[in-house]
């Protein structure tokens, strides 16, 4: 075939996969499914991104490292948030795509409506810290008494919508489930394009609207969140997709709740664990002043800028092992796999040498600082080596997820991030005084050797017996 021939053949498959036809992943062609189910996967991905780059984009504008500073401290705990809303998208997912491989709509959507009524349950809750307890917790991670003051609004805003996290990510996790990938994929592209009107002029001011300086920034993310979440249950209660919610869906059923529960708890355990060591790798970095830790805080925007559209490989992957265990065909699972494994490997090689090629025209996109400049060039750089290994690692992850084995990535987190990784970051930054590149050379270690060990588990094939 020549190369127009090929690259006409990508635009149509393209095309078909931002368009969101039905498909029959259990069948044909693998790699067709792969990227049918991962491109609108990736751009969903690029878009969840797109909400930390934008906001601290227009953030540093203000000049002001507190302000910066603010947004990492925040989201070091909304990760917590996030852990839960992945952890149970990852339970829905994997529910849904279980019974969907299984023939069984009905089935899909109930396990899709009691994941909505956990998932609006625990925002309640979420809720109430974030308007109580915003300044304490901020205090707790290391803030100053000026950052508190002048900021402490960003972090109430964020915590206090949390629901809009927690729907996002649940809702778009049922969708990914029954493959119908293109509808997140819009809910994702209409939330950040209004996050992007609206962050300068929240920031900023314009018109009757006063500048609210950092606090804007999540005044528009709670509002782009927002509208996407009401584009989501529009096309759930429409039944654009595989998935149709009615009010039958909405009565509670415990034994379903029982079930996502116990499928999801592996999930947000994994996320938990993470998220914890994320704080405290940035309470260890708070000791090193202001620009370090706003450098820190602008290059791990960029590097989950860049994660986060390969996790929509991996998310593929899980959608693809949890249909393929459906219809019968662990075989065709495995092999699903190790091909979208690949490709990401592929895809973050080029990212590792981008970043080290340009990671500082890259930030100075957000900063001009000197000092917040250096930290964060070293930060890009060091993190970026475990790319090649990481590519692996989080497919591999997915996929045991994707087949409601969440225990073993649970373990492997654990060991990895706090046997390892945490112990290792204080003893290269405090003890052993390496500084702040002590926390990165320990994240990109840490990365890597959970990788390793995640495709040597994974290899032994137990996850092919699981039943949910």
């Amino acid at each position: 075939m020549s190369v127009s021939k090929k690259l006409n053949s990508f635009l149509a498959l393209f095309r078909q996969a931002i368009k969101g036809d039905q498909q029959d992943y259990t069948s044909g062609s693998i790699d067709r499914a792969i990227l049918l189910l991962s491109i609108p996967m990736i751009l969903e991905m690029a878009m969840e991104s797109l909400f930390a780059v934008v906001d601290v984009y227009f953030v540093s504008k203000l000049n002001d490292n507190n302000a910066v500073a603010t947004i990492g401290l925040t989201e070091s705990i909304l990760t917590l948030i996030y852990s839960l809303a992945m952890g149970l998208s990852m339970g829905a997912t994997a529910m849904v795509a279980r019974r969907v491989g299984e023939k069984n709509i009905k089935a899909a959507e109930d396990a899709a409506a009691q994941a909505l009524i956990v998932g609006i349950a625990l925002s309640i809750l979420i809720t109430a810290v974030g308007v109580f307890f915003s300044t304490d917790l901020l205090r707790m991670m290391g803030a100053s008494e000026e950052l508190i003051e002048k900021n402490s609004g960003y972090t109430s805003w964020m915590l206090s919508g949390n629901i809009t996290i927690m729907m996002l990510f649940l809702i778009n996790g049922v969708f990914r489930g029954a493959g119908d990938a293109s509808i997140a994929m819009r809910s994702l592209w209409l939330a950040n394009i209004l996050n992007i009107t609206l962050d300068p002029v929240f920031i900023f001011g314009f018109g009757p609207i006063p500048s609210y300086g950092v606090e804007g920034a999540a005044i528009a993310t709670n509002i782009g969140r927002g509208v996407g979440v009401l584009y989501q249950l529009y096309h759930l209660q429409k039944g654009s997709g595989l998935i149709k919610l009615h009010i039958g869906n909405l009565v509670v059923q415990w034994n379903i709740i029982v079930r996502l529960i116990k499928v999801s708890a592996g999930g947000t355990g994994q996320f938990l664990i993470g998220s914890a060591s994320w704080i405290f790798l940035v309470r260890i970095m708070s000791d090193f002043g202001s620009a370090a830790l706003a450098g820190y805080t602008i290059a791990i925007r960029v590097i989950v800028f860049a994660i986060l559209p390969a996790w929509g490989m991996a998310n593929a992957s899980a959608t693809l092992v949890g249909q393929n265990l459906g219809a019968g065909h662990p075989d065709r699972a495995e092999k699903s796999v190790w091909r979208t494994a690949f490709f990401n490997m592929v895809f973050l090689g080029f990212i590792t040498v981008l970043f080290f090629g340009l990671a500082g025209p890259i930030l100075r996109l957000f900063t001009s600082d000197e000092n917040v400049l250096v930290n964060g060039i070293q930060c890009l750089q060091i993190v970026s080596l475990g790319y090649i290994f990481y590519a692996y690692g989080m497919v591999i992850n997915q996929s045991f997820n994707g087949a409601g084995d969440t225990r073993t990535p649970t373990i492997i987190s654990l060991f990895g991030f706090w046997i390892f990784q945490i112990p290792l970051a204080y003893t290269l930054a405090k003890t052993l005084n390496i500084g702040a590149v002590g926390v990165y050379s320990a994240i990109s270690i840490a990365e890597s050797a959970m990788a390793v060990v995640g495709v040597l588990i994974f290899r032994q094939g137990k996850w092919k017996a699981i039943k949910i």
